[in-house]
Formats: C-alpha cells, sequence, structure tokens
C-alpha cells in the first residue's frame, strides 16, 4: 500500500510548451536510433489529417497494469467496419501482453524495476474506405532494444485486410524489392547476405516489410526494424522511394491509400452494418464541492488510463447518482480519441488529471521524451476542456527526480490498490476498496474495465452510508492544508 498520494501539490501550472518528440531515424538516413527507450520516448502521433474524434463509433481497446513489478500497457483502435483489422491487431496484442506476463509477472523473474512492454498506435490513414494504423511496441523483456513497428491495412471496397506488401502490385514485388536494396547497400551492418536473409524468399520479404505508409507527398516510406536488414548491432533503417518511382508499382489498393493520405475525404465509410454510438452524460455539477474534508470523512477516488467508451460514460452515470466527485487520470491517446468523454468528466465537478501520451514508465524515458508525454496530454485536455491539467499520475507509479524535473505538474500516486488490472471481478474490486479505504485515502481503479466500473455502485453505497463524502485530488489536498 503506498502512502505517498498527498505529496506537496504543485497548483500553478506553467504555461504549456509543446515539445517535439525526438523522431526515429530520418527518411532516408543511416543514422543511429536516437533511444531505445520504451515506446513513449518517440510518441506516436496521428498522421496529418487523421483526427481519431473523427471517426465514428471508434473505440479504443486497452489493457495495462499500474503495479511496479508488472508493467504493461497495450492499446489498438476498434473501427466500426474493420472487425477483422481489429481481431487480427487484438491477437498480437493479446499474444504479447500474455507472453509477457507468463515472463515478468505471474511467477516470473522480472522485479521491481524491471522490463517493460508498450503497444500504442497512430492512425496512418482514415478516410474514404482505407485505413491504416501502425502499432509500436517497446518490450523491454526481449533481446536488443527490444522496439519494433508493424503496419495494419483495411480495404474498406473489398473488406479485406491487406499486409504492408499489398500496396504494391504482385508484379513489381522484385522491382520493388531491387529499389530498396539499392537504397539499403552500403549502410552500416547492411551486406549482402543481411539483405538475402531478408528478401530472399517471400516468407522474408513479408516479415521483412511489415512496416510502409505513404508519405505526404505521395512517396512510399519503408521501415525496418534494428537487425531486420543488417547484423543485430546494425541501426534501424527508414527508406523513401519518391512518387514518381513507386507510382507504376502501386496496387489499386496502394493508389487509393495514396489518394487519401495526401488528400483525405471528409470521411471514412468502411461498410459498418451498425456504428455503435453511446450516449454522452450530460449531467452538470451544481456549484463547487463545499464539503471541509477537515471535519468530514473524504476519500478520493481515482481512475486511470481513460476515457474508454462506454465504460466511463456507464462510470459517469453512476457517480452522479450519488453526487460523488473523482479524479480522472487520462491517456492522452485517449483524450484524443475522446474528448466528449473528457469534456462531461469536466462538466459534472470531476477533476482531470495527466496520466502520459501512451503510459510509458517515465523513469526510463529521456527528460525531453517525459516533457513530450505530460504536455501533448495536457494540450489535449486543455483543448478538450478548456483547462489543463495541474495534476499528473506517473504511470506504475514510477517517478524520480529526473521526472519530477521535467514538469510542472504535481505528482499524484495512490494509498489503496485495488489491482483490477488483474482481479477482474466486481465484487472483489468492491469488497478491496470497502475492507481497506479509510479517511483522506487516495484509491486507485481504472475506467477501462467494466468489471471495475460495475463495482462503483456497491462502494458509493457502503461507504455513503458510512458518513464517507467523495472528493477530488485538489479538493482533499486543499481541504488539508487549512
Amino acid at each position: 500500500m503506498r502512502k505517498n498520494s498527498l505529496l506537496p501539490s504543485l497548483l500553478l501550472l506553467g504555461s504549456l510548451t509543446l515539445t517535439a518528440a525526438c523522431s526515429s531515424t530520418a527518411p532516408g538516413s543511416s543514422g543511429a536510433e536516437p533511444d531505445h527507450r520504451p515506446a513513449g520516448s518517440a510518441p506516436a502521433t496521428a498522421a496529418p489529417g487523421v483526427d481519431p474524434a473523427r471517426i465514428r463509433g471508434l473505440e479504443i481497446v486497452t489493457d495495462s497494469s499500474e503495479h511496479g513489478s508488472c508493467r504493461y500497457a497495450a492499446s489498438y483502435p476498434a473501427v466500426p467496419g474493420a472487425e477483422a483489422m481489429t481481431a487480427a491487431m487484438k491477437r498480437y496484442a493479446e499474444q504479447r501482453v500474455e507472453t509477457f506476463r507468463k515472463g515478468s509477472c505471474d511467477g516470473g523473474t522480472a522485479a521491481e524495476g524491471g522490463g517493460e512492454l508498450n503497444i500504442s498506435y497512430e492512425f496512418l490513414v482514415a478516410s474514404g474506405d482505407v485505413l491504416g494504423v501502425r502499432l509500436t511496441t517497446q518490450d523491454g523483456s526481449a533481446a536488443g532494444s527490444g522496439l519494433s513497428h508493424g503496419t495494419y491495412w483495411y480495404d474498406g471496397r473489398d473488406r479485406t485486410v491487406r499486409a504492408a506488401p499489398g500496396l504494391v502490385t504482385d508484379a513489381s514485388q522484385d522491382a520493388f524489392v531491387s529499389a530498396l536494396e539499392a537504397k539499403l547497400k552500403g549502410r552500416p551492418g547492411v551486406d549482402a547476405a543481411s539483405l538475402d536473409a531478408a528478401f530472399g524468399d517471400a516468407g522474408s520479404r513479408a516479415a521483412t516489410l511489415d512496416d510502409m505508409a505513404v508519405t505526404v507527398d505521395g512517396g512510399l516510406r519503408v521501415t525496418f526494424d534494428r537487425g531486420e536488414v543488417g547484423v543485430p548491432a546494425a541501426d534501424r533503417y527508414v527508406v523513401t522511394l519518391s512518387k514518381t518511382t513507386v507510382t507504376p508499382w502501386l496496387s489499386g489498393f496502394g493508389k487509393r491509400v495514396r489518394q487519401q493520405t495526401v488528400s483525405p475525404s471528409s470521411g471514412l465509410d468502411l461498410g459498418a452494418t451498425h456504428t455503435p454510438e453511446p450516449p454522452v452524460p450530460t449531467e452538470s455539477a451544481s456549484g463547487d464541492d463545499t464539503t471541509d474534508c477537515k471535519k468530514a470523512k473524504c476519500i478520493a477516488l481515482t481512475f486511470d488510463d481513460g476515457p474508454a467508451a462506454p465504460e466511463t460514460a456507464t462510470l459517469l452515470k453512476h457517480l452522479a447518482r450519488y453526487r460523488a466527485r473523482a479524479t480522472f487520470f487520462t491517456v492522452g491517446q485517449n483524450v484524443a480519441a475522446h474528448p466528449e468523454l473528457v469534456r462531461a468528466e469536466a462538466r459534472a465537478g470531476h477533476e482531470i488529471g495527466n496520466h502520459s501520451w501512451n503510459h510509458p514508465d517515465l523513469t526510463r524515458l529521456t527528460p525531453a521524451a517525459v516533457r513530450s508525454q505530460l504536455d501533448r496530454t495536457s494540450a489535449a485536455v486543455k483543448a478538450a476542456t478548456g483547462r489543463a491539467p495541474t495534476l499528473f499520475r506517473p504511470p506504475y507509479g514510477a517517478i524520480d527526480a529526473t521526472v519530477r524535473a521535467a514538469t510542472t505538474l504535481s505528482p499524484v500516486l495512490w494509498d489503496v490498490d485495488t489491482e483490477d488490472w488483474k482481479y477482474r471481478d466486481e465484487a472483489k474490486v468492491a469488497r478491496t476498496v470497502i475492507d481497506k479505504a479509510g479517511r483522506n485515502d487516495v484509491v486507485l481503479l481504472h475506467d477501462i474495465h467494466p468489471t471495475s466500473v460495475a463495482a462503483v455502485p456497491e462502494i458509493l453505497r457502503t461507504l455513503t452510508a458510512r458518513g464517507y463524502h467523495f472528493v477530488t485530488v485538489s479538493h482533499l489536498r486543499a481541504g488539508l492544508r487549512r
């Protein structure tokens, strides 16, 4: 149990400075990977023109822990109409999480401060009848840098999942590979043997050419993870082929991907027969919270990793029934996908905190990367609500002097850990809070788990009957300082 939740509050938020994330190797260059750290060290950003909030029915599937000895976070998008593509990303993410948990969490050898798994996403294109998503995986338990990328493509016209090489016609594959080899030859660690291993047969090509995307000027960018086209110590390489070069080789699907990347349509239509759009709660706070925590029994419920559809909307309804206020530590990429839920949280009188952009262990990042993770998330929250957060919760509770120095946000940990990421049992989650929480405690929950949300009514009902008041973290801190 942590008893450091009420760290001194730094309530004055300085002006936001959006720090550009360090990019990976520049197109066409052979420079070394700038930072082999969790995915957050080079945050995955949406391609120009892709606003995830405009994708109707979008859900972000998230699974994570908040435990120091089991550090993983995996997210990928589920888009109506592209169920087959969602299933492919689901298989990948679940397999990586299962393998990591067996090795590092469920009786594994990893201890506090051990390995970390982070899977994040970015939209490459979401327009017309095409959808492209890149998954970035950082696996601290893997050999080498543990950093890998893969792109997933969906053809709404044919309702088919396509591998990245499908952007090029079958007849042009040899010419395409020859052009890539010409660009790669002479780079450190790349020789004839390594190129043959990468492209010598169809199976090798499919595995190697798994990260392709159209550039804003119509060219084709191919990214090779470290060791894919060279000896293990070789750099991660990016090769860009010009529009003129690749145009004769593009498949019909590849041409549509290029068109929708360079000149996006007004919307995305993948032929979905049903597009779920859960209603957004409209509850509004009736003035400021006047609870005096010097006299009253107060508790701060906190919810990490959201917002999530439809779980967060359901949770807001539960809280409204008991006039309970809570603090939501939001993940930036989820805020970008569901700003309407963050607005609903703020409108109902809840506090919005910062939980990083894609949930990496901040202590493993450079100061610039820490700032990028937090500043991008604060900017997304401010865009949704009009107010930037003053609080942040470091993923896994991992914080050190470097992280503290990189931000003016005030850190918040917790007193009661429900371990709801591990125990997907609403009765157990409710009982943990009811049995363990005491006056002025900060309780850790997650609004991405349906079972955790389902536990909230029993928590509110029982503790309200015991005389407890549910307040935000900042309200609790302010009351205790008086």
